[in-house]
């Protein structure tokens, strides 16, 4: 639902509450970033200074965290999707995150603990797999499924063999 910038004869402290609810109600639905709303009242037509002072506003009061959303976003996104650092940093670079922010909340990731989650990826997908004497195809596709979700291609192909290394003889078992 998209609604037009009010009339320009309207007065400025209208628009400024105008402006608010506007990213009070984009609010509620989920937490934003600073920029994602400012692009929001670009797209209906406020002027900047309105925008700032109402995203100002909101930050002040925190209804606004750029560093709280993207832990939160890295969270869920690791947590639901398995993504790894390097789509993380894609995902929240388009929500309009500061570079210092992203570098800040994906430094908190434990190189141990991405190589734990691709390898639980890889487990549950080969688990659907069938496995035969060339695995190169098996192989190839589930690197691919991991360097799509942003790991690093050395991890992916690493995990990879391993983990099927470790499904074969689990088969033969």
């Amino acid at each position: 639902m998209t609604t037009s910038c009010p009339h320009p004869s309207i007065s400025e402290p209208s628009r400024e509450e105008q402006a608010r609810a506007l990213c009070l109600r984009l609010l509620t639905a989920r937490s934003r970033t600073r920029a994602e709303l400012a692009g929001q009242l670009a797209k209906r037509g406020y002027p900047a200074d309105i925008s700032e002072r109402v995203l100002d506003r909101l930050t002040a009061v925190g209804l606004v965290d750029d560093t709280g959303f993207a832990e939160n976003w890295v969270h869920s996104r690791r947590a639901n999707a398995g993504k790894g650092k390097r789509a993380l940093a894609a995902e929240l670079h388009t929500k309009g995150v500061d570079n210092d922010v992203i570098t800040a909340v994906l430094g908190g990731i434990d190189a141990g603990v991405e190589r734990e989650r691709a390898e639980q990826l890889v487990r549950s997908r080969l688990r659907r797999e069938t496995l035969g004497d060339d695995d190169a195809r098996v192989s190839r596709r589930l690197a691919a499924m991991l360097v799509r979700r942003g790991y690093d291609q050395t991890l992916a192909f690493d995990v990879v063999s391993a983990e099927l290394a470790a499904e074969r003889e689990r088969r033969r078992v």
